[in-house]
């Protein structure tokens, strides 16, 4: 297991209050109630439970006055749930070379545009470029917590990204998507079906259209460092269960 710390994040403990609405929510600092900007869409029902400790960060200006980062989770370490700290520290494990399946790649673009959809990365490889999409994996699943899921609702932007994803195979680009496992412990990724049965069943469309499927894990330390856990987890699609 890798353990290579990538950020070192100002935290502060905090208290899960209360949700008010898909990009605030209310968290206990030092006694006081403060507004925190939530930046992952999903729902998050595992972790956004009152009275979870949490850990945020301190942010200026704007209506809140915190982000929500991560939820207290294994052993003391945090679960991820800020999608911007996620792609932070998997745009570091890249630069540094720690990430297998991009090694000797980097970044060219973000943010780019192909047919009706933005994708996150674009890479270049010593083997071409890649056209990639990253979504945050923070369900856990399985009889020992051991797999990160995506999505734990529907997802009709991911949908198309994936769709997106397949055209840009079949006419002949590497095209990639892969998921962070932002949670300690985990060692699998599979779909979460129940939260969007189409996303399942177009990854393995994907898969079979020569789209490239990865997953990666990170885990926040008490003292802020993010670390990475698993540079590769194990990818299980619809048709393997």
């Amino acid at each position: 297991m890798t353990k290579s710390a990538l950020l070192k994040l100002n935290v502060v403990p905090c208290t899960f209050i209360e949700r008010l609405n898909r990009f605030v929510a209310l968290v206990d600092v030092n006694g006081e109630t403060r507004k925190a900007l939530v930046t992952n869409t999903g729902r998050l029902e595992e972790f956004m439970v009152p009275g979870r400790r949490a850990f945020c960060t301190p942010k200026r200006g704007g209506k809140t006055d915190f982000v929500l980062v991560a939820f207290e989770d294994l052993g003391g370490r945090g679960a991820i749930i800020d999608t911007r700290t996620q792609a932070r520290a998997f745009e570091r494990a890249v630069e540094l070379g720690l990430v297998p399946w991009l090694r000797d790649c980097r970044i060219e673009r973000k943010e780019v545009t192909v047919g009706k959809s933005r994708l996150d990365y674009l890479f270049g490889c010593p083997g071409g470029k890649i056209y990639a999409e990253m979504k945050s994996a923070v369900l856990r699943g399985g009889e020992r917590g051991e797999y990160a899921m995506y999505p734990d609702c529907p997802s009709v932007r991911g949908r198309r990204h994936i769709r997106e994803l397949i055209e840009l195979s079949k006419a002949g680009e590497r095209a990639m998507i892969f998921f962070i496992g932002a949670m300690p412990g985990v060692e699998r990724f599979r779909p979460y079906s129940q939260g969007d049965p189409e996303i399942a069943r177009l990854l393995a469309e994907a898969q079979k259209a020569g789209v490239e499927i990865h997953a990666l894990s990170l885990a926040l330390l008490p003292d802020g460092r993010i670390v990475l856990e698993r540079p590769s987890l194990y990818i299980e699609l619809e048709e393997d269960f």
